[in-house]
């Protein structure tokens, strides 16, 4: 009886032992990871045992992060300090890794993005546009045409893109940043459909109103303006959009979700949220 209970015990840690060594083989890809979504997939993808491709332009916090995954999670970490509008940078830095056990990416997450004003489309700023299509959906591509081929090679790996409600439908003074978005949609459609015959799962996950950096960049660093857009409800916060991330990720090998839009409760549509919840 003894045995028979020693014995059970034993292939339990076993059978969770090899999980871990399964997980800890994997490797995540996430640009735009030095904060908002970005960061808390980091932190989530980390804690599930992924070895982490970090991506950002801001070096010092990139720097920052890793020393913070290796420590708190004891995991094999990579920082690739790029901008993904400039594609010799993007090819530059993903080519380092080219010919070394980085180069199996099992995942890869396309995070970085932005909004940048909210002036109606006949006031908006060439500036900031051309900062939105460059970094949205240009940076997007150019990232994800570097990464394809590897995967295509090794007959499985997974995109996701973080798209946007923003995506779904055009709000108030959207208009760039939506077109941007719907962008977004279109593409991953396109790579579900071309990947589909080399074994690649494409998913697309839109954030409705999330309490992250974004907003800050968006208001061009004016945080009091940031912080009266979430007043009144409770919005959604980069940790709740990582969870559903990790978990898109880990449904066996014939289940993928292909596209998720996900909201506060508050929040009904791009531009009705209830401010009184």
């Amino acid at each position: 009886m003894l045995f028979k209970k020693f014995k059970l015990i034993l292939e339990f840690y076993v059978k969770h032992l090899k999980l871990r060594i399964i997980l800890m083989s994997k490797i995540v890809f996430i640009t735009g990871a030095t904060s908002g979504i970005g960061e808390a997939c980091a932190h989530k993808f980390a804690e599930a045992g992924y070895s982490i491709i970090i991506n950002g332009r801001r070096k010092e916090r990139l720097s920052n992060l890793e020393s913070q995954l290796k420590n708190q999670y004891n995991i094999k970490v990579k920082s690739l300090t790029f901008d993904v509008r400039d594609n010799n940078e993007v090819c530059d830095a993903i080519d380092t890794i080219i010919g070394t056990e980085w180069e199996n990416i099992d995942i890869l997450l396309n995070n970085a993005g932005l909004s940048l004003g909210l002036n109606p489309i006949n006031e908006g700023l060439l500036e900031d546009w051309d900062n939105m299509i460059d970094t949205n959906v240009k940076g997007l591509l150019y990232v994800s045409k570097k990464i394809m081929p590897l995967m295509v090679e090794r007959k499985k790996g997974h995109i996701i893109n973080i798209g946007s409600i923003a995506g779904k439908e055009v709000y108030l003074k959207g208009n760039v940043y939506c077109a941007s978005k719907h962008a977004v949609d279109a593409i991953s459609k396109a790579m579900r459909v071309d990947l589909l015959q080399h074994g690649i799962k494409v998913t697309q996950i839109c954030p409705g109103a999330a309490e992250t950096e974004f907003s800050i960049v968006r208001f061009k660093g004016n945080k009091e303006a940031a912080d009266k857009v979430y007043e009144g409800f409770k919005p959604l916060t980069g940790e709740d959009i990582a969870s559903i991330v990790l978990f898109a990720s880990q449904l066996p090998p014939h289940v993928n979700i292909n596209d998720l839009l996900v909201v506060p409760a508050a929040q009904a549509a791009a531009s009705i949220i209830n401010k009184d919840i």
